[in-house]
C-alpha cells in the first residue's frame, strides 16, 4: 500500500480492512494465542457494520440510545479490538500490543466494563446471542414506555428509543442450545431491532461442519418467526450493506447468513487449523504482502484510521446530536424521568412499608415472597421479570403489571416459556439495559440457568434469580425435582449472593438488600412449606447471620440454620431444653456471603470458638465445613432423594425430625 499515492477523496475501503486484519494478526502472533480465522474471514462484516450502520458516539460511549454490538463469537476479540481501535475508541496501540495480557484493555474474550465499545462480556458460545435478545427486548420496552407525544414539537419524526442490537455469531453459537431458545423467544416477541450477522464459514474447531451441523439454518430461523437473508460473497461491502438495510425494513428479528472463508488469504485458508492457531512468520509475511501491508508488526496508516473514524462518526453524529437535544426537551416532562438508565436509583426501604399481619400469621414462603414482590413496582419503574412457564408455582407474577407481548411491550410480566437457559441470558441483557429484573423457576432446574448466572456475576450485573421448591420434602415428584446440590453450586459462584429467608421479615430484609444493591447478582431460594413469623428485625438480614434465639444461661451448643430449617432448629432447641436440659443458641443465616463479610469480632461473637456448632440445611454439606469442627456436625443432605410422601422422602435422606434430634443429643451429651 503506497500511502503517498492515496487519493484523499477516493480511499479504498479494502485498504482500511487490510489494516484491521494486519493489526489483529499481529496481536495474535505476539500473544502466542488467539483466533486468526475469524479475523481474516469476517473483517469486512465488522467494517461494513461500523462505518455504515452502527450508531455510536466514541465521545459518549455510554449514550443510552446507541446501537449495541455483541461479539457473540467472542473468540474473535482480536478482530473486534482492531476494529474499535481504527474506529476511534480509546484503545491505544499498546493495548493492541498487549493482547491477552493482564492490565490492558484487550482481554482474550470481550469483557464488559474493561474495553470501551464492548457492550457485553462474551465467552461461552451462545451466551452472547442470548444476551443480545435481552438487550433487544429492553430496547422495545423503552420504546413502548416512553413514546413521543403526538403534539410534541420535533425537528424530525423520531422515537426517544429506537436503537438496534447487532450480533456477530458463528456456527458454534448456533449449535449451542441456548441460541435456539433465545431465537424462539425473539421470534415470538417480534424483536425487530435485532439483527444477527451469521459468519457462515462451515468450519468449526475440529473440522468441517458437515460432521456436526447440516441443517438449513435460515429455514430454521424462518420457522421461528425471523426474517432471513443470504450474502453469497462475504468480501462484498456492498452486498453486506444492502442486506443490513433490507433487514431494517422487516418487522421481525433478522438473521443474515454471510458466506465467508475462514482464514482468507492465509496458507491455511479454509481449514479448521486456522480457527485457533496463530499464523507462523512465513504465513504472516505472505499474507501482509498480498494485503499491501508492511511486514513491520503493528504498523498502520494513521490517515486510514482517521478516514475510518470519519466514516463511523459521519453517519452517527447527526443522530446523536438530534437525540441529545430532543431528550433534554423530553426530560422536562415528568413521565420521561428515566434516571435508572444513568444509574441514578431512588431510595427504597421496604422495612418502612406498613405491613398488617395477625400474630398467628402462617404462609408458604413462596406466597410471602409474592406479597413483598408486588409492592416493588410501586417503588421502582424499572422492575420487571418473569418465569420459565412456572409463575403459577413460583408465585412471581406481578398482579397489576400486565403481560409483555409483541402486541404490548409495556407489561411487567415476561412469559419466558420453558426456556431456562435463555431466560438467564435474557435477564443479563435486560440488566445491561438497566432494568432491575428477575426470573424464576424450580431450584432443581438451576443447572439450566447456571451459565448465565456465572456471566451475571462476571459482569457485575444485578439480576435476581428466584428458585422455589427448595428441598426433598417435595416428595412425590422424586429425585429429579428434589434439589440437593444446587445451593452449593450457586454459592460457589464468585460475587453471587444466595438468600434463603426463613419468614416474612427475612423476605422483606432480603428484598430490601437486593433493591439497594446494583453491582452483583442475587439468588433467592424459597420453600413451598408454610412458616410462621419470627419476632425478628428485617434489617438483621444485612448481617447475613444473626441470633434468632439466644441461650438462656449456659451455652451448650449452636445450630446454624437457613430457610424453613430455622423453624425446625427452634423446635429442636425447645425439646432438647425441656427433655435434656441442653441450652442451645439458634442462628439464622439467610445469606452466608453477607455473614462472611462481617467483621471478625461479630462473627466470633455469634460463633465463639470451642462451642459445638451444628449446621442444619436441607441441601449439600459442601461449603458448610468452615463453621463446624467435624463432618458429623453437618445436619445436611448428601444423597439423592426418592419418590414418595414427604415423610418417606425425609426418612430416605435421614432428615426426619427424630433423626436430627437424636444426632444433636448424642453429640452434645
Amino acid at each position: 500500500m503506497n500511502l503517498e499515492k492515496l487519493e484523499k477523496t477516493v480511499v479504498s475501503e479494502y485498504d482500511i480492512i487490510s489494516n484491521i486484519k494486519g493489526l489483529a494478526i499481529d496481536m495474535i502472533h505476539k500473544a502466542g494465542s488467539g483466533h486468526p480465522g475469524i479475523v481474516l474471514g469476517a473483517a469486512p462484516i465488522l467494517y461494513t457494520l461500523f462505518t455504515r450502520h452502527l450508531n455510536i458516539s466514541t465521545n459518549d460511549p455510554k449514550w443510552v440510545n446507541r446501537d449495541r454490538f455483541v461479539m457473540s463469537a467472542g473468540h474473535g476479540s482480536a478482530l473486534l479490538y482492531a476494529t474499535l481501535f481504527m474506529a476511534g475508541h480509546s484503545l491505544s496501540i499498546e493495548d493492541l500490543k498487549n493482547f491477552r495480557r493482564a492490565g490492558y484493555r484487550t482481554p482474550g474474550h470481550p469483557e464488559y466494563g474493561v474495553t470501551p465499545g464492548v457492550d457485553v462480556s462474551t465467552g461461552p458460545l451462545g451466551q452472547g446471542i442470548g444476551t443480545a435478545v435481552g438487550m433487544a427486548l429492553g430496547g422495545k420496552i423503552l420504546e413502548a414506555r416512553y413514546p413521543v407525544q403526538p403534539d410534541h414539537r420535533f425537528d424530525r419524526n423520531t422515537k426517544v428509543f429506537d436503537h438496534y442490537v447487532y450480533v456477530l455469531c458463528g456456527d458454534g453459537d448456533l449449535m449451542e442450545g441456548i441460541s435456539y431458545e433465545a431465537a424462539s423467544f425473539a421470534g415470538t416477541h417480534a424483536l425487530d431491532h435485532l439483527i444477527v450477522l451469521y459468519d457462515s464459514n462451515q468450519i468449526s474447531l475440529d473440522g468441517e461442519t458437515t460432521h456436526t451441523f447440516t441443517e438449513d439454518v435460515r429455514e430454521r430461523f424462518r420457522a421461528l418467526g425471523w426474517y432471513t437473508d443470504y450474502v453469497k460473497n462475504g468480501e462484498s461491502i456492498a452486498e453486506i450493506d444492502k442486506a443490513i438495510r433490507e433487514a431494517k425494513k422487516a418487522n421481525q428479528p433478522a438473521l443474515i447468513e454471510i458466506r465467508t472463508v475462514i482464514g482468507r488469504g492465509s496458507l491455511l485458508e479454509g481449514t479448521n487449523v486456522v480457527h485457533g492457531k496463530p499464523l507462523d512468520r512465513e504465513d504472516i509475511a505472505q499474507l501482509k504482502h498480498s494485503l499491501g501491508l508492511s511486514d513491520v508488526p503493528f504498523q498502520y496508516s494513521d490517515f486510514l484510521k482517521q478516514e475510518m473514524i470519519k466514516r463511523v462518526t459521519d453517519h452517527s453524529r447527526k443522530r446523536y446530536d438530534e437525540w441529545a437535544r430532543e431528550y433534554q426537551e423530553l426530560r422536562a416532562i415528568d413521565r420521561y424521568n428515566i434516571d435508572f438508565l444513568f444509574d441514578h436509583h431512588p431510595e427504597v426501604d421496604l422495612t418502612k412499608w406498613h405491613y398488617e399481619y395477625p400474630p398467628d400469621y402462617k404462609e408458604e414462603l413462596r406466597k410471602i415472597n409474592a406479597d413483598v414482590m408486588n409492592l416493588i413496582p410501586q417503588l421502582l419503574p424499572n422492575f420487571i421479570g418473569g418465569s420459565a412457564d412456572l409463575a403459577s408455582s413460583t408465585k412471581t407474577y406481578l398482579k397489576d403489571g400486565g403481560d409483555l407481548s409483541k402486541n404490548d411491550y409495556t407489561g411487567t410480566n415476561i412469559w419466558y416459556g420453558v426456556r431456562e437457559h435463555a431466560m438467564g441470558a435474557i435477564m443479563n441483557g435486560l440488566s445491561l439495559m438497566k432494568f432491575k429484573t428477575f426470573g424464576s423457576t424450580f431450584l432443581s432446574f438451576a443447572d439450566y440457568v447456571k451459565p448465565a448466572m456465572r456471566m451475571s456475576a462476571l459482569m457485575g450485573l444485578d439480576p435476581t434469580y428466584i428458585f422455589t421448591h427448595d428441598s426433598v420434602s417435595i416428595g412425590s415428584d422424586g429425585p429429579t425435582h428434589q434439589p440437593v446440590e444446587q445451593m452449593a453450586m450457586i454459592r460457589a459462584i464468585p460475587d453471587m449472593y444466595l438468600f434463603r429467608p426463613a419468614d416474612l421479615n427475612e423476605v422483606i430484609g432480603t428484598w430490601n438488600y437486593i433493591l439497594k444493591t446494583h453491582d452483583h447478582p442475587n439468588t433467592i431460594v424459597l420453600s413451598k412449606q408454610e412458616v410462621p413469623m419470627l419476632p425478628v428485625d428485617p434489617q438483621q438480614v444485612l448481617r447475613g447471620g444473626y441470633i434468632v434465639k439466644p441461650e438462656a444461661k449456659q451455652l451448650h451448643g449452636i445450630i446454624i440454620a437457613t430457610g424453613t430449617e430455622v423453624h425446625t432448629a427452634l423446635q429442636l432447641a425447645k425439646e432438647l431444653k425441656e427433655t435434656e436440659g441442653l441450652d442451645l443458641r439458634i442462628i439464622s443465616m439467610p445469606c452466608m456471603e453477607l455473614f462472611l463479610e462481617q467483621p471478625a469480632a461479630y462473627r466470633e461473637q455469634l460463633l465463639p470458638k470451642g462451642v459445638r456448632t451444628f449446621v442444619l440445611e436441607a441441601g449439600s454439606s459442601f461449603g458448610w465445613h468452615q463453621f463446624v469442627y467435624h463432618q458429623e456436625y453437618l445436619l445436611t443432605i448428601d444423597m439423592f432423594g426418592v419418590s414418595g410422601t414427604k415423610d418417606e422422602a425425609l426418612r430416605h435422606v435421614h432428615f426426619q425430625y427424630d433423626t436430627l434430634l437424636e444426632r444433636i443429643k448424642q453429640k452434645l451429651k
